[in-house]
């Protein structure tokens, strides 16, 4: 009688790779999850400075700073009686922050002509890590 001859991986092989895999993986994960909270701040960051870019030259433009009811939608769209408006200002439409909630805007702010931030990933005022406000206040 002939033996048939198999060619694959025995159950231990296999359990083996998989143990292996799951200690790479607790091992790199958590290191890449960091690195996408910093990630998402950083974009934060960049955004906001291309938002007050488009809003410095509105104001060059229209002279002043849209009003908060007007908001940043201006930057896209010509606001009723506006004589100077020469836009868009941005290319695309007003992004959301990288936790995907609006940027807000203020004019005035506490500081400076308007205010633009964000809340971070929890949504609220204050925090640290991801959780901390960005922007211009």
């Amino acid at each position: 009688m002939k033996q048939k001859n198999s060619s694959g991986f025995t159950l231990i092989e296999m359990l083996v790779v998989l143990v292996l895999i799951t200690l790479l993986a607790s091992l790199v994960g958590p290191k890449l999850f960091q690195k996408v909270g910093s990630s998402r701040t950083k974009v934060a960051s960049v955004q906001i400075d291309l938002i007050s870019s488009a809003l410095d030259t509105y104001r060059l433009d229209v002279g002043k700073y849209p009003t908060t009811a007007q908001g940043l939608a201006v930057l896209r769209v010509k606001p009723e009686n506006s004589k100077n408006w020469d836009g868009p200002y941005l290319s695309e439409d007003i992004p959301n922050d990288p936790w995907d909630k609006p940027y807000i805007y203020k004019r005035p702010g506490k500081v400076g002509s308007y205010a633009l931030y964000t809340f971070g990933l929890n949504g609220e005022e204050g925090g640290e890590g991801e959780d901390r406000d960005l922007g211009k206040f």
